[in-house]
């Protein structure tokens, strides 16, 4: 795996670290999308451009509390701990919206786990407005 495969998957893991052969599919599939992109930042002091990043894209046709479609959709953000509190989300998230305005939308939608209040306060610092919760269900048949 590429140096630059190994710090997004160590990110991912990160983020969400219960699915490793997931986020190795996910991001097979990523790559071979026109319509998926993932940014990177690197930090001052000239870490990696690996180690800070988030991935998005705007396959979804519709999202849950959306008024337009297609959707920009922050799929996953996440800053290394060391970095946090220095605008890096910020403009990371700037810099999606950019991309999903050159993409012909018109919002940018994203989403937390209903539990995630840390995710909730960095979601409306970041200018995003909360639109509606919900549970998901399930049943093995």
């Amino acid at each position: 795996m590429a140096a630059d495969a190994r710090g997004w998957l160590e990110l991912r893991q990160a983020l969400w670290p219960e699915a490793r052969e997931m986020h190795l599919a996910e991001m097979a599939l990523m790559a071979s999308e026109e319509t998926c992109s993932r940014l990177a930042a690197q930090d001052a002091g000239g870490r990696s451009a690996d180690r800070i990043a988030h991935d998005f894209n705007n396959l979804l046709t519709t999202v849950n509390g959306a008024q337009a479609s297609p959707v920009g959709f922050l799929e996953g953000l996440y800053v290394v701990p060391h970095a946090r509190r220095q605008g890096v989300a910020r403009a990371l998230v700037a810099e999606v919206a950019r991309w999903t305005v050159s993409c012909g939308c018109t919002e940018l939608a994203s989403d937390a786990a209903l539990a995630n209040a840390a995710s909730h306060a960095v979601h409306r610092a970041l200018g995003f407005d909360e639109t509606e919760r919900v549970v998901f269900f399930r049943k093995l048949v």
